[in-house]
């Protein structure tokens, strides 16, 4: 798939960041040879490319999320794996989703209104809900109402994290209703090459992504939107073949996780999950962590989390294990959304009660699922299903489905990040030079800019969920 070379119609800092002086500027500043209007094509794939590189990349993933849920470890400049972040360390996200991605789905969805599109409208509602939902996971109560207007609102109130999610649910419901396979044809569809079925699939997945997500708070919620998916009967994403994901091309559209192992050497796999894979003797180890280029009794070698610099380099670079090639690679995916993912929502779906499928089965589904997508052959995936390791337990569908997710959302930091908060399992154990006083990260902290530029509406927040710090538990985490 290729990606387009793409100019975005608005970048640069934190949407809260913005003055009437630039606002100003931006209006006289316009040149009268060009199109002041983009076309909603062009947006979508700059809106896309955007999230999923940042979603996918540094700051958000490698030097964050990942470390948090120990699939990755740094072996170089580890304060990232000690926890130790400063106030402007966790802004790209909420600066790339709300000053790139969200101000261009907005204006796509101002397009799709305008040339009676539903279908550009659709996909605009479905990646908002994606960013949105990125947003709230990550810092909690943020802005949703009133970040749709940056003009009229400079500096936006925050609304809850209850708010925002079933804001977004809604959203979803809305872009279900706008998506119409009969209907006008989109282009710029970088995920799903233009196919609204599919997208009607990813919209339902979604939805259930996050019904699940508010299941320990609002329970009667969660069951309501499961019900309403299936009066709709869309369904949801079916195989491996409808993963909702962008698949890089190469430089300068390469995975952003490749183009930084070209330069850097920073980043190991977490022992952690080289353990966890080894005790299971799960198939997936060799394509997750790439074998050590010394020789080593076990080939592959994970490095403990969070130690200081000098303990981890004498680890040696030549002995541990990077992440696999597979991950590496320029034209490695930044998936989405996976059909395992979606098929272990639906086996926690049938644990809590609220529908009719077999647990159990689908969990299996799953985890088979899962191995299917790295090519795991037929025989390797029905050897590992059988272990009594693996097999579902339905007195804990908590662990079974907690401890195999985290293990087929290798790579999706953001996302684990989210599910090991909701689940609990697996009971990972702090960085071994932490510095949370033996505590775990469990959100992002706000963007420093937030408190000088935004900072009735910061303080209003964090008066809400409590102090702006990484150990302060988000509404949706309850255990």
């Amino acid at each position: 798939m290729k990606l387009k070379h793409i100019f975005l119609l608005v970048a640069g800092g934190s949407v809260l960041s913005f003055t009437a002086c630039k606002k100003d500027l931006a209006e006289i500043n316009q040149n009268p040879n060009a199109s002041q209007t983009a076309q909603p094509d062009y947006l979508l794939t700059a809106a896309t490319k955007t999230t999923a590189d940042t979603y996918w990349g540094t700051t958000n993933n490698m030097d964050a999320a990942l470390l948090f849920v120990q699939h990755w470890a740094k072996i170089q400049y580890t304060d990232p794996d000690r926890y130790i972040y400063t106030n402007t360390a966790m802004q790209e996200l909420w600066n790339v989703g709300y000053s790139r991605s969200i101000i261009n789905l907005n204006q796509i969805i101002k397009l799709a209104d305008a040339q009676a599109n539903t279908n550009y409208k659709g996909v605009a509602l479905v990646l908002r809900s994606w960013v949105l939902t990125l947003l709230t996971d990550a810092y909690g109560d943020i802005p949703y109402k009133q970040a749709a207007s940056i003009d009229t609102y400079l500096t936006p109130a925050y609304d809850t994290q209850k708010d925002v999610y079933f804001a977004v649910l809604d959203d979803l419901k809305a872009a279900q209703s706008a998506l119409d396979p009969s209907g006008k044809a989109i282009a710029g569809d970088v995920i799903y090459s233009n196919n609204i079925s599919k997208w009607k699939k990813f919209a339902n997945s979604l939805r259930l992504r996050i019904a699940l997500r508010i299941a320990d708070r609002e329970p009667e919620k969660t069951k309501q939107v499961l019900a309403e998916m299936q009066a709709e009967g869309s369904g949801y994403i079916s195989s491996n073949n409808e993963l909702a994901q962008l698949v890089y091309a190469d430089s300068p559209n390469q995975n952003p996780i490749s183009n930084l192992f070209d330069t850097r050497d920073d980043y190991r796999i977490s022992k952690t999950i080289v353990d966890k894979l080894f005790a299971l003797n799960d198939p997936r180890l060799p394509i997750y962590a790439a074998k050590t280029k010394d020789a080593t009794p076990q080939n592959y070698v994970g490095i403990p989390n969070g130690l200081l610099v000098g303990d981890a380099s004498n680890l040696g670079f030549n002995k541990t294990s990077k992440p696999g090639t597979y991950f590496t690679a320029p034209r490695a995916p930044a998936v989405i959304m996976s059909y395992a993912e979606v098929l272990f929502d639906r086996a926690e779906a049938a644990a809590r009660g609220f529908t009719n499928e077999n647990a159990a089965d689908l969990y299996t589904q799953a985890v088979k699922a899962s191995l299917s997508q790295y090519g795991i052959a037929d025989d390797a995936i029905t050897a590992y299903t059988s272990s009594n390791a693996v097999k579902y337990d339905p007195s804990n569908y908590k662990k079974s489905i907690g401890e195999q997710k985290w293990i087929a959302l290798f790579g999706q930091g953001l996302e684990a990040f989210a599910e090991w908060r909701r689940l609990d399992y697996p009971q990972l154990q702090p960085a071994v030079a932490g510095t949370l006083n033996g505590k775990m990260p469990v959100r992002f902290i706000y963007p420093g800019t937030e408190q000088s530029l935004n900072g009735a509406n910061y303080r209003a927040a964090v008066g809400r969920q409590g102090p702006d710090l990484l150990t302060t538990k988000l509404w949706f985490d309850v255990n």
